[in-house]
């Protein structure tokens, strides 16, 4: 698998004044996706709560390359471009893309996992973070940390 792939509808809501989609929506749609991908990968949030973690971002930042209107048809592709080999860092990014593979903005999110108890970074890295994010694709340029 090359990346996690989900097709997204704009909302009317998700427009700016300028009728093109807003620069924070790009930003709940990738919040979104992953959190779906961590369920299917069986990291839910009730797992997250049990066990006392939880993913916390250092970063997230987004390049925009070409605008996004209301009907058009987008492809959000989401994989992982860094990590440590024991998961407790890692970026992910997620490219929006048109139905003819153009690429319209990049997110790309730096985080770890955090004890939500102690509320510092999680360590050792709960078993079941390592086991989701080592079945993440990567990115061509994938870069172990």
């Amino acid at each position: 698998m090359a990346s996690f792939i989900k097709e997204i509808s704009f909302r009317w809501s998700d427009l700016d004044p300028n009728f093109h989609v807003r620069h924070s929506a790009y930003y709940d749609f990738g919040a979104q996706h992953r959190i779906e991908i961590l369920e299917e990968l069986g990291l839910t949030l009730r797992v997250m709560q049990t066990q006392g973690f939880g993913p916390v971002l250092f970063r997230e930042e987004c390049v925009f390359r070409k605008e996004l209107k209301l009907s058009d048809k987008i492809f959000l592709h989401t994989k992982t471009s860094k990590m440590k080999a024991d998961a407790s860092r890692w970026s992910i990014i997620h490219e929006f893309r048109r139905e003819d593979d153009t690429l319209c903005a990049v997110i790309t999110v730096d985080g770890a996992w955090m004890d939500t108890k102690l509320r510092k970074l999680a360590s050792p890295t709960p078993e079941i973070a390592i086991e989701a994010l080592s079945i993440f694709p990567k990115s061509d340029d994938f870069i172990g940390l």
